[in-house]
């Protein structure tokens, strides 16, 4: 606004000098003072425009931040099985590429739309004041741009949704193919690979140069609209001054109130014109919104979207020992886990668990056991707070942590010694050696000639299977956690790696840790203190040794 003033004041000095200059034959010292008056306006509006880029920015990167924010405080709420539907590319996308987009709107179209309205009313009034035909020109005139530009607005936002979900795909596309490069290579598929991202990517470029031709379209509509305008009023003066227009204000008109105007006449449309420029950012941020609002919405089966308490430690009762049912909160030390009739559905499935209640102590070894399908991973996951239960209440003790290991352990791209410094990342180079020593790697670690700078690729490259679930193991034993869940950590194992995975088990069994494990292997239930079988979604205690035929059936 202060710019957009000073703009008026600067035109007005300089119709007035030329005036004086040309009609009054006036020297430069009678002029002076319209000679300081343009050099302060035009100081003033180039502060004013730079603190006008300064607010933007800053404003710009507020909003991204608390967008960032927000977006990460809802995947973290949505946890690993939740997010399991949804592409880690897509995700990066979304928080990269679509929150960015988001700054253009905040910082440049907002306040320009505000100006949009507020400086040209300004400008009319002056001009009204001055020639009231030349007011009623621009009057008309003016509407004409935000209508065209609503209007071509309208087209470029779906194309910025679609070009939104076109680089989605494309970037879930890339890293697929990545991911299984060596898959594709050993099939011979490489160089179709690479074919199709190449035509993914090509969609891509066509979409974005769609949405470019509208943006450039919608510019030279408007500037042409702008340009015809100030023609029209610059003929109106000029006629105006030269005596072949009689009607109404014309006669009037002089040198300065002419010039004035037709200094005005652009700058009337600036503001307009500039928010024709920034209407792609509109766009674009639109488009980008679509998919940060699905988001962030929350799922219908996400009872735990406004339970910001809900991790916190509480007590629960056990149906074994109902005269614990009413036990203070501090009662709940850490490794403890209590659930009370708890229940688990999913949008538009049965009740998949439920209602269960169950008290487990600190140092317990607690084995869950059932046919595949049963539910048994879906109750770690809501005892690690992956998910949330549709009814009833999980009470775990969240500091120190929880350790969680199932058959697809986390490798991460780095040093042996990098991957064990994940959950430990003060531990020295003995404590890591004593933690593989304690998972059964202890031989394969002597034997490794980088030691614990040996090599490691994304996804456990340069590892087997088995090698990856001890390390994960050996993690474990370097975590403070209390409370460890595994989710059939021996599944898909050879009988020599099962045994080297159930040995390092009995050892963190021994170390005072609370074991809570989903599995079918005899020889784990028998290491356990109590276990159950989920039958039906419901849990019924095992009081004799089961053969592993009968806990497949």
């Amino acid at each position: 606004m202060l710019a957009g003033i000073a703009t008026l004041i600067q035109m007005g000095a300089l119709a007035w000098l030329v005036d004086q200059a040309v009609s009054s034959q006036a020297a430069l010292g009678e002029v002076s003072v319209g000679i300081v008056t343009i050099v302060v306006a035009i100081v003033v509006r180039s502060l004013a425009q730079w603190g006008q880029e300064v607010c933007g920015q800053e404003c710009g990167l507020r909003v991204k931040q608390q967008v960032r924010a927000r977006l990460l405080a809802r995947l973290q709420q949505l946890g690993p099985v939740r997010l399991a539907s949804r592409h880690s590319a897509g995700l990066a996308s979304q928080l990269v590429d679509q929150v960015e987009s988001l700054e253009g709107y905040y910082s440049r179209f907002l306040p320009q739309m505000v100006l949009a309205a507020l400086i040209p009313l300004i400008y009319l009034i002056v001009v009204f004041w001055l020639n009231w035909l030349a007011a009623i020109w621009l009057l008309i005139a003016a509407p004409l741009i935000p209508l065209f530009m609503a209007l071509i607005g309208m087209g470029a936002q779906r194309l910025n949704e679609a070009q939104f979900q076109a680089v989605t795909r494309l970037s879930g596309h890339f890293l697929d193919r990545v991911r299984g490069i060596t898959t594709l290579q050993l099939f011979g598929l490489a160089e179709r690979s690479v074919e199709e991202v190449s035509e993914v990517a090509h969609d891509y470029r066509r979409r974005s140069l769609k949405t470019l031709r509208v943006a450039f379209l919608s510019s030279a509509v408007l500037e042409f609209f702008a340009a015809v305008s100030v023609a029209v009023v610059a003929i109106y003066i000029g006629l105006g001054l030269l005596g072949y227009i009689q009607y109404g204000p014309a006669e009037q008109l002089d040198l300065f109130s002419g010039l004035f105007i037709l200094l005005l006449a652009p700058e009337f449309f600036q503001p307009l014109r500039t928010l024709s420029q920034h209407y792609h950012d509109r766009a674009s941020a639109l488009g980008a919104a679509e998919g940060l609002v699905t988001l962030l919405e929350p799922d219908v089966d996400d009872p735990d979207v406004d339970d910001p308490g809900a991790d916190e430690a509480n007590v629960v009762a056990d149906d074994e020992r109902p005269d614990k049912a009413e036990s203070d909160v501090a009662e709940l030390v850490p490794g403890a886990v209590r659930l009370v009739t708890v229940e688990l559905r999913h949008a538009g499935r049965e009740r998949i668990l439920g209602p269960l209640s169950i008290r487990v102590d600190a140092g317990e070894v607690l084995a869950f056991i059932g046919p595949s399908g049963s539910g048994k991973s879906s109750l770690l996951q809501m005892i690690a707070g992956f998910i949330a239960p549709s009814a009833g209440a999980v009470q775990v003790q969240r500091y120190p942590a929880i350790a969680w290991l199932d058959q697809r352990p986390l490798i991460i791209q780095g040093t042996l010694a990098e991957n064990l410094r994940v959950v430990a990342p003060c531990a020295s180079d003995e404590q890591l050696r004593s933690a593989l020593r304690q998972a059964g790697l202890g031989q394969w670690l002597a034997s490794a000639p980088a030691g614990l700078d040996t090599p490691l690729g994304e996804r456990g490259v340069g590892l087997s299977g088995g090698e990856g679930q001890r390390l994960a193991l050996a993690r474990v034993f370097l975590s403070p956690a209390k409370l460890v869940l595994l989710d059939e950590p021996t599944a898909a194992l050879d009988p020599e790696t099962e045994r080297d995975v159930i040995a390092g088990l009995t050892r963190l069994a021994a170390s005072g840790r609370t074991l809570i494990i989903a599995t079918h292997h005899p020889a784990i239930m028998a290491m356990a203190d109590r276990v159950y079988a989920i039958e039906a979604g419901r849990l019924s205690r095992v009081e004799r040794p089961i053969s592993s035929r009968e806990v497949h059936s």
